[in-house]
C-alpha cells in the first residue's frame, strides 16, 4: 500500500524524532548514563553525519556557484579590457606606420627643391581596366591637370582629372601612361610605358646603348610633366635580338602601387620650351 520511498522517509523522520526526544530527556537529567550515551551515539551519529554532510554539500554548492558566477563576470571584464587594449595597440601601430611614411615624404620634400604638398589616397579604380587612384586634394588646393605625383621611392603618375576637392591620378603602370626616361648610369634614353603585371617597358632604347639589369631609370624632364632626375624603376630584364634597331627592356617600378596611402603632388611649374623664330 505504501511505497518504499514513503517507508524510508518515515524511518528517517522517526529516527530524528527519537534523537530529539533522547537529547531532551538526557538533557534534563544533566548527565548521560553509559548505556544511554552509547545508545544515543549509535542512533544519532549516522543521522548527524547525514544532516551535516548534506548541509556541507549544500553550502559548498552555493559557495562554488557564486564563485563561478564571479569568475565568469571577471572573465568577461578581462575580455573587454583585452579587446580595448588590442584596439588601442592597433591604433598606435597605425599611427606609427603613418608617421614613418610621412617622415619619408618629408625627407623627399626637404631633399629636393620642388614645391610639394601631401595628399591621401582615398580610392582606386576597381574595374581592372585602368590603373588610377583618387586623392583628397583638388582645384581648391591648387591641383591642376598633368601635375606630377610622387613618393619618396619614386614617381607615381600624373593628374588627369580635377574636381574641387578631389583629383584622379593616372599611374605609370597604366597602359596609357608614358614618361620620358634615362638610364642613370649610361644616359641611354627611352620611353617608359605602362605594361602588364605591375611592370613597365622601356621602349625605343637603341640596341647599341648599354643598359643592364639592375640599372636605375630616372625621369629625363623632356616630357614637360615630370622634373628631371626622379626615380622611376629598376631594369629587371634586357633582350637584344639579332634584328632590329631597338632592344627590349623591362622595368620594375620602385613604388609599390598596392600599398599607396599618401603621395606628394609636385607644384613646381615645368620649364616650357620657348617658341623660336627660325625663319
Amino acid at each position: 500500500m505504501f511505497s518504499r520511498r514513503t517507508f524510508v522517509i518515515a524511518g528517517i523522520t522517526a529516527v530524528v524524532i527519537a534523537t530529539l526526544i533522547f537529547f531532551a530527556l538526557t538533557g534534563r537529567q544533566g548527565r548521560y548514563t553509559a548505556g544511554g550515551s552509547a545508545l544515543g551515539i549509535f542512533i544519532v551519529a549516522p543521522v548527524h553525519d547525514l544532516v551535516t554532510g548534506s548541509a556541507r554539500f549544500a553550502r559548498d554548492v552555493w559557495r562554488y556557484y557564486f564563485s563561478l558566477v564571479s569568475v565568469a563576470k571577471e572573465n568577461e571584464r578581462l575580455k573587454r579590457a583585452l579587446s580595448r587594449s588590442a584596439f588601442e595597440n592597433n591604433r598606435c601601430r597605425e599611427l606609427e606606420l603613418a608617421n614613418n611614411r610621412l617622415r619619408n615624404l618629408l625627407g623627399f620634400h626637404e631633399a629636393s627643391s620642388l614645391r610639394t604638398f601631401a595628399a591621401q589616397v582615398v580610392a582606386r579604380d576597381s574595374s581592372g581596366w585602368f590603373k588610377t587612384i583618387i586623392i583628397d586634394k583638388g582645384s581648391a588646393d591648387g591641383v591642376k591637370r598633368n601635375m606630377p605625383v610622387a613618393v619618396a621611392d619614386g614617381i607615381v603618375g600624373r593628374v588627369i582629372a580635377v574636381s574641387r576637392f578631389y583629383s584622379k591620378v593616372l599611374l605609370i603602370i597604366d597602359l596609357n601612361s608614358s614618361v620620358d626616361g634615362l638610364c642613370q648610369r649610361t644616359r641611354a634614353r627611352g620611353l617608359v610605358k605602362g605594361g602588364v603585371s605591375g611592370r613597365c617597358g622601356f621602349l625605343y632604347v637603341l640596341r647599341k646603348d648599354d643598359v643592364r639589369i639592375g640599372d636605375t631609370i630616372i625621369t629625363s624632364g623632356l616630357d614637360g610633366v615630370f622634373p628631371k632626375g626622379l626615380r622611376i624603376g629598376r631594369v629587371s630584364a634586357v633582350v637584344k635580338r639579332n634584328a632590329g634597331i631597338f632592344q627590349e627592356v623591362e622595368i620594375e617600378p620602385y613604388v609599390n602601387f598596392e600599398k599607396l596611402e599618401e603621395v606628394l603632388v609636385i607644384l613646381t611649374p615645368q620649364r616650357r620650351i620657348p617658341d623660336l623664330d627660325i625663319s
